[in-house]
């Protein structure tokens, strides 16, 4: 029944639009954590003992599944010549019809997963230090000034069960409610590869090419839940959350977003003799 309702949603083929908000991070990985998640043979595109990997989190408010939240982990840069792009090791949607789509049509390591969010603020060291100083002064304030991030929890679906994978605290910039804040208008392509999965055995290249307002921004601090470090469930698992547990070295925020999909192609695949 499942598939049969994704293959009506999506039945007007690509390209397919997806439209929301994203943050996209780059991590400095260590080539040993991720080779063993790249297809041996590819070669993965590494300087100094690290390759790029990273994380792409968005909510999409229209999409052919309809709203739903994604996180793509980027495990590095692999390149077949004359070609380098991105490769993802584990996607997870909170949609069931996003993720047959990923698995089928894309090619994509797609897993279904709750995204559960919330608002804190936080008191900053700074802003204890001040409040400080003025109680001293005998000058009482009331702190509204506090430090606010959306906190996601990733329950990752595992077999019938579901596990904990991660926390993501993300800083609100502002431009949730200031659209001055956004930044410049862009347009650019982000060329990836897929397959070589049970559904899609096929090494595949399609591209995302995404109209947006762009901005850099402080990273998400990501943590592992209690429960992932003391029993992971696999060994390809634990590696994609050491990827997003890795150091970041940008982080993007994309508003007012519009992603159009093509659909992807089969790529003659052809080998390197360096990996």
């Amino acid at each position: 029944m499942e598939e049969a309702k994704s293959s009506r949603r999506y039945s007007l083929g690509p390209p397919w639009i997806f439209k929301g908000r994203a943050l996209y991070q780059l991590h400095l990985v260590k080539a040993d954590t991720v080779r063993a998640l790249v297809p041996k043979d590819l070669r993965l595109v590494e300087a100094f003992g690290y390759t790029l990997g990273g994380m792409f989190l968005a909510h999409y408010e229209d999409s052919p599944a309809g709203a739903f939240d994604e996180l793509v982990t980027i495990a590095g840069i692999v390149w077949n010549p004359p070609t380098s792009c991105a490769w993802a090791s584990r996607v997870l949607v909170s949609s069931h019809e996003a993720c047959q789509h990923g698995r089928k049509d894309v090619g994509l390591p797609s897993h279904y997963a709750s995204f559960s969010k919330r608002i804190d603020a936080i008191e900053t060291a700074t802003e204890v230090k001040q409040r400080s100083f003025l109680n001293f002064l005998g000058l009482d304030r009331k702190n509204d000034n506090k430090q606010k991030f959306v906190k996601i929890e990733i329950m990752d679906t595992v077999t019938v069960s579901s596990a904990a994978l991660c926390n993501i605290s993300i800083p609100m910039t502002g431009s949730e409610t200031n659209k001055s804040w956004m930044g410049p208008h862009i347009r650019m392509s982000l060329p990836s590869f897929s397959g070589n999965t049970d559904d899609n055995p096929h090494l595949l290249k399609y591209s995302c090419q995404i109209s947006c307002s762009i901005r850099a921004v402080e990273p998400a601090k990501i943590t592992a839940t209690d429960s992932l470090k003391m029993s992971c469930e696999n060994e390809e698992r634990q590696r994609s959350i050491s990827v997003l547990l890795s150091k970041p070295i940008l982080a993007l925020e994309f508003n007012h977003m519009t992603m159009q999909v093509d659909a992807p192609h089969i790529v003659i695949h052809k080998p390197s003799k360096m990996r």
